[in-house]
């Protein structure tokens, strides 16, 4: 038997999955059996919704296999492995050596999910080994500096390849990146700081996360460049310390840089570059996502925001110029530097260039992470790569950028992602959170939860933010539990202006987001709530009668043997009743009944 390469992917949402039982199966099997093969990890793929994932090269070609278990894992290892005969049930592509590795798909849906895609920043994780600095190589990793240090390319050329390429800032607010190099450069100082926000608290955090654990050398590649660029002299990467294999993975690859000399003194031979890189462990606090209350959290302070000016790039870390970007803004920075801006300015709108990554998630069939040329608009992320929305339901709303992030309703599915044009629908794009919601979700309970995560998460420096969303939390709830009045709609639009104009950083003036985009696009929603005491989604709790329906009622007693309060009554055979002053709304006769006798109203 030749030798064949085996590859499990183990990121975070792999392991999840059971990915840890199938790597170690295929291990125990490789010793068992003696099998001639190469087991080797690599992280997240993107395509999520099929994890756990293996992957498998032989003399033929490139085989993945999706939704693998320990029991098809042996089917796998019999057929593909031991005989050459790859198993077709559980394949999702593959690629033929004699077929000019073309690759071809066994659903369709699958295919749109992956070739709809344009990696950049995603360049690597899937196919390398993210614990071998050799991998990374492989693929171009560490060229940029290297092209840096052969064609001795200025710190201002390179800060001018930036502003060209128009790479914007991906972790929310979207501020050029070339001029906030540019800012920092042009500060002199015996010291300089260059820091990698590795903790931003929204669904987005998934992509900045699964980046680190299968692409960790991107990442530090970038920051050497930006060191490079504004003359730092020290990096810190600030990761929240609930991510260990990011935080494992990015420890061993800057030991493998500083034995290959990208990190230390001298760097590439380029004299009096010296520059080195370390991990701060983060609280996970999302105010921490804010410059000043990062640089705060870093010098072992409270984690708040101050005034600014001073800006970072005159006056940040322990006093001294310091520039700021997130995990996805530096892992395109080594693409930018080694193909050129004008490769880079191929994609994107007139303002927003480049791909952006997203963690699709929510009811959409599809989740994972994709990165998408900007410029696609939400239709074709949601309906064309996600595959449109889970178990037959409708679209209701897709809500971008986080806790912070706004809900943006089906009329405006054709909204294109820039900037700009996300911004004009009262969202942000954030760092690439993209929770779909179908219409089993009410618009005025997803308020209030994402209300009740940044009330928690405010540091208490602002008034407005620490009491005015305490004030919204308690208005919401109110009017989920069927207890909102006339006048509520109208308080919470006033506290949220007051919130946004008056709270110091972008926790406080963002926090209200959510409340105003629902209150804009669903307003009969809140007044369903307010007026009708009625829930139109359905969902919530205290404003949901559950009956039964006599004409499809069996009388089989299946609702009444499992209601917890014995609010159900009747003969076997029989219609049954039930008690609404006894019943306490759990929806388990709703889960069991077989018959969908039980109503919602």
């Amino acid at each position: 038997m030749e030798n064949i390469k085996v590859i499990v992917g183990l990121g975070s949402c792999g392991i999840a999955t059971g990915a840890n039982k199938v790597y170690n199966l295929i291990k125990d099997i490789k010793q068992r059996d003696k099998l001639n093969i190469d087991l080797g990890k690599t992280s997240c793929v993107g395509m999520c919704y099929n994890e756990p994932l293996v992957e498998i090269f032989d003399k033929t070609g490139y085989y993945l296999y999706g939704n693998i278990d320990e029991t098809t894992v042996n089917d796998i290892i019999e057929n593909h492995i031991k005989n050459n005969n790859p198993v077709n049930d559980y394949l999702i592509s593959y690629k033929l050596i004699s077929d000019n590795n073309k690759i071809k798909f066994f659903k369709e849906e699958d295919k749109t999910f992956s070739l709809s895609q344009h990696k950049i920043v995603l360049r690597n994780c899937g196919y390398i080994n993210p614990e071998s600095i050799a991998d990374y190589e492989s693929r171009q990793g560490y060229q940029s500096i290297k092209k840096i240090a052969h064609e001795k390319i200025s710190s201002a050329s390179v800060v001018k390849t930036i502003m060209d390429s128009g790479l914007r800032g991906r972790g929310g607010g979207g501020f050029p990146t070339g001029l906030k190099w540019k800012f920092a450069a042009n500060k002199k100082s015996d010291e300089k700081y260059i820091i990698c926000n590795a903790d931003e608290g929204d669904p987005g955090a998934f992509m900045d996360r699964s980046v680190l654990e299968g692409d960790p050398h991107s990442v530090i590649e970038g920051m050497i460049i930006g060191a490079y660029a504004i003359e730092a002299t020290h990096g810190v990467i600030y990761c929240r310390a609930e991510y260990p294999l990011a935080i494992k993975r990015l420890n061993i690859a800057l030991t493998q840089a500083r034995k290959k000399a990208y990190l230390g003194k001298n760097i590439i031979s380029i004299k009096g570059f010296n520059f080195d890189i370390i991990v701060k462990e983060g609280a996970g606090a999302f105010v921490c996502g804010e410059e000043t209350a990062l640089i705060a959290s870093v010098e072992g302070k409270r984690g708040m925001p101050r005034k600014r000016p001073p800006f970072p790039a005159e006056a940040g870390l322990w006093n001294k110029p310091t520039n700021i970007n997130n995990v996805e803004t530096f892992a395109n920075v080594p693409w930018i530097i080694l193909n050129g801006s004008e490769e880079f300015t191929k994609f994107g709108t007139e303002k927003s260039k480049g791909t952006k990554v997203f963690a699709l998630a929510g009811k959409v069939k599809h989740s994972g992470l994709v990165e998408v040329p900007m410029g696609i608009t939400l239709r074709d992320i949601i309906f064309k790569i996600g595959g449109g929305i889970k178990d037959g339901k409708k679209f209701k709303a897709v809500q971008l950028g986080g806790p912070s992030g706004g809900c943006i309703p089906e009329h405006l599915l054709d909204t294109i992602v820039d900037y700009d044009s996300i911004n004009s629908t009262g969202a942000i794009m954030g760092s690439g959170g993209m929770i779909v919601m179908d219409e089993t979700t009410c618009m005025v309970d997803l308020a209030r939860f994402f209300l009740d995560f940044v009330q928690k998460e405010s540091c208490g420096k602002c008034t407005f933010c620490r009491i005015g969303t305490k004030r919204m939390l308690e208005i919401l709830t109110r009017i989920t539990q069927g207890e909102g009045e006339e006048g509520d709609i109208e308080k919470l639009e006033e506290l949220s202006y007051q919130i946004k104009d008056n709270s110091l950083c972008g926790l406080g003036q963002t926090a209200p987001n959510p409340v105003l985009t629902t209150i804009k696009y669903f307003r009969d929603e809140y007044e369903a709530h307010i007026k009708k005491k009625r829930c139109p989604a359905k969902s919530c709790k205290k404003l949901i009668t559950y009956e039964v329906d006599p004409e499809k009622c069996t009388g089989c007693t299946v609702c009444a043997i499992n209601c917890p309060v014995d609010a159900i009554s009747g003969e076997r055979k029989k219609p049954h009743l039930i008690d609404q002053n006894n019943c306490i709304k759990c929806g388990v006769c709703y889960s069991k009944c077989k018959f969908n006798a039980i109503k919602l109203y």
